[in-house]
């Protein structure tokens, strides 16, 4: 294996500097029965207030900032393979796309940042959160339209009294590089006034490559402020704003055969050298926080979000029955893209008595204005094959498209939740939801129920059954121009859950153990699919799926199984077929395993070192609805170390990550055009410095 020199380098660098500290080196006690790290008790996404996840009658997943710190993950993607029930779909154009309980998380409707709903179609910045929070099962009746899968939120970092700086930067054997300065800290004497900042610089170089040579690269800055002010002892303003750069090459992903084989080299990309995604995404947005009285308190928010997106394509097309030497199709087109997303939300929040049972009551409306503009032009086709010089990228540019393709629309919602506590046994959770959607040739309107009834047999356990429903508003017809059933008349999607599950704390209430059998069904479902041999313009056929069933049971551990060893493991095994559905009736989704599983541990073997280690699994999965093309299952192991010190005041963290340690060979998400090949042993350095 070859080292990148700039690997070398800062690790010959901060060596040096320790060894030539050693006289004023101190080591740092950790004791991890005083911090468990690993696990939170409450997750403020799942209930909209701050209610123990044993008062929530829903399967949730928090995954802690130590953990994401731990993996020097870079994207949500690396978070979120720490849940068993998230697993990964296709990455092609430098995004992401995740299956929750084996549904599709839509990029408009699956992702919340603070509550508040996030046009997630590009790669997180994952550097501002302070944990992520999975929220399991259709949750429309807080947060309007969403799949039934669940929701994924994302807390950010917020201000502390506390002053802190924290510079870190990592490397990896290919030469891609992180700079991160982490700093904040009360800006008054009377610590009224606070705020937090955080910069990002990342430099990437992928490890597979184009058909000319050339590298795959990417390059990231990420900008965030949050300041927190005290209007009074009682009343909490926050002013919140962060802005991400991203440009990269695209990868659409490998090309796979029908014995889920990669067609030529693992490392060739099919896209043309020149072919590149241009973001900018802009998040700005004001809050406030006000205590009414003793129990009583009201939030308001409102959050902007701006997307812009050029993406020059090469649009590759997969011949039916291509090898490697075949000549294929490129359609090269230039493409601006403009999303912005407005949303708004008050709750009112109030704990009292009637009868001696007590109340937690939520009573709140939330809104969102959506905008979507596009620009495109068009080269003429291209045809290629391996070995051939590249041909010059085309003279085309989206500004030469003088109308803009656009839509709009609002909705709104009116929620109302009440947690009843009759006994320190047994709680009641009911809930109710008016959803209303305006959209040009579709108004929708809902109402979403839910109810959970849960048990404590002591204070560190419950049990609970929840049924709950979900809703998503679709155009009254399809609108695809290339898409064989372009204009079909479309029906609403609609869900249920029910679910069954038991939490339970265990060594004073370090760790957390939770199962639960859930039970989900979706009606009206669309299912696009690419043409085999496309006709003219037509390259897609998307039909609605009838009924989607999936079921299947959940098991997690998470937190401090002794003083020194922490542990976050999941598994789910799932049971997903699409039923009344006369194409696909019988089949299983693309990318949904019946069996996944997942594996983080931390072990301390004293006061300055600390071991890691981890295992993730994911069985077998079909790369098309068909079901017809099956890609292996696998096991991916990845273990890291660090080693903690003080150097003149200044707490040091050198961290190694090996992913990957056996080499294993293995398709991610994806399908037979656009598979994530999984990459080989890959190597990370990391020294973080605070201050």
């Amino acid at each position: 294996m070859k080292l990148n020199p700039l690997f070398i380098a800062l690790l010959a660098s901060t060596s040096a500097n320790v060894f030539a500290n050693t006289a004023n080196i101190e080591r740092i006690e950790v004791k991890g029965s005083y911090f468990n790290d690993y696990k939170v008790d409450n997750a403020s996404g799942a209930m909209r207030t701050s209610t123990s996840l044993l008062d929530t009658a829903q399967s949730v997943t928090v995954i802690t900032d130590t953990i994401v710190n731990e993996q020097l993950a870079t994207t949500l993607g690396e978070v979120l393979s720490n849940d068993a029930s998230l697993t990964p779909g296709s990455k092609q154009r430098n995004r992401e796309v995740f299956n929750l309980r084996g549904f599709e998380l839509s990029s408009s409707t699956g992702y919340l940042r603070d509550g508040h709903q996030h046009w997630s179609h590009y790669q997180q910045p994952i550097e501002i959160l302070e944990q992520v929070e999975v929220i399991k099962g259709p949750s429309s009746i807080l947060y309007g339209q969403s799949g039934p899968g669940g929701l994924v939120n994302m807390v950010t970092k917020k201000p502390t009294a506390q002053t802190l700086f924290s510079a870190s930067a990592d490397v990896d054997q290919h030469g891609s590089t992180r700079f991160m300065l982490d700093a904040g800290g009360a800006l008054t004497e009377a610590e009224d006034l606070r705020a937090r900042g955080v910069l990002v610089k990342q430099d990437v170089e992928y490890w597979r490559e184009y058909q000319n040579g050339d590298n795959r690269e990417r390059d990231r800055f990420l900008g965030a402020l949050v300041v927190d002010y005290d209007i009074s002892d009682n009343a909490l303003v926050r002013v919140h704003y962060d802005r991400t750069d991203d440009e990269a090459g695209l990868d659409t992903g490998a090309w796979i055969n029908n014995d889920a084989n990669i067609i030529g080299n693992d490392k060739t990309i099919r896209d043309m050298s020149w072919a590149f995604t241009d973001i900018t995404v802009e998040n700005m947005g004001i809050d406030f926080n006000v205590f009414l009285a003793d129990s009583w308190q009201v939030k308001l928010g409102y959050n902007e979000q701006t997307f812009e997106r050029q993406r020059f394509e090469s649009a590759p097309r997969k011949p039916s029955d291509f090898i490697e030497g075949d000549s294929y199709q490129s359609r090269p087109y230039d493409r601006f893209d403009d999303w912005q997303f407005k949303t708004a939300f008050i709750d009112f929040i109030g704990e009292f008595e009637t009868v001696g049972v007590h109340h937690q009551l939520l009573i709140g409306v939330n809104s969102l204005d959506y905008y979507y503009g596009q620009l495109r032009t068009s080269a003429d086709t291209i045809n290629f094959s391996a070995g051939q010089n590249e041909p010059n990228r085309p003279n085309i540019s989206y500004k030469s498209d003088d109308t803009v393709s656009s839509s709009a629309y609002d909705y709104y919602g009116i929620y109302i939740q009440d947690l009843i506590s009759f006994s320190p046994k047994w709680q009641l959770s009911l809930g109710g939801r008016y959803d209303k959607q305006s959209k040009e040739n579709s108004n929708n309107e809902s109402f979403v129920p839910k109810v959970g009834v849960l048990y404590h047999p002591n204070a560190s356990a419950t049990v609970y059954a929840s049924y709950s429903e979900g809703f998503e508003p679709q155009n009254e017809t399809l609108e695809n121009e290339n898409d064989v059933n372009n204009g079909m008349k479309l029906d609403a999607i609609t869900s249920e859950q029910r679910e069954v599950g038991v939490k339970w704390q265990l060594f004073d209430d370090r760790l957390m153990l939770s199962g639960a059998l859930f039970d989900i069904s979706k009606t009206g479902t669309l299912v696009s699919e690419d043409l085999i041999n496309p006709i003219g313009d037509i390259t897609s056929i998307t039909t609605q799926a009838g009924e989607q069933r999936h079921k299947g049971f959940e098991l997690s551990a998470q937190g401090a199984a002794t003083d020194r060893l922490f542990v976050m493991a999941s598994t789910m095994y799932l049971d997903a077929n699409y039923e009344r559905d006369e194409e696909l009736e019988g089949k299983r989704p693309t990318d949904a395993p019946k069996w996944s599983a997942s594996l983080w541990t931390r072990y301390e073997l004293n006061d300055a070192i600390t071991f890691n280690a981890g295992a993730f699994y994911e069985g077998e999965r079909f790369a098309d609805n068909a079901n017809t093309v099956t890609k292996q299952g696998y096991t991916r192991v990845d273990v890291g170390a660090t080693y903690a010190l003080k150097v003149s005041n200044t707490d040091i963290n050198l961290r190694l990550n090996i992913e990957n340690l056996f080499d294993k060979n293995y398709l991610a998400g994806g399908g037979l055009n656009n598979v994530t090949v999984g990459e080989g042993t890959n190597v990370r350095l990391a020294a973080q410095f605070s201050f």
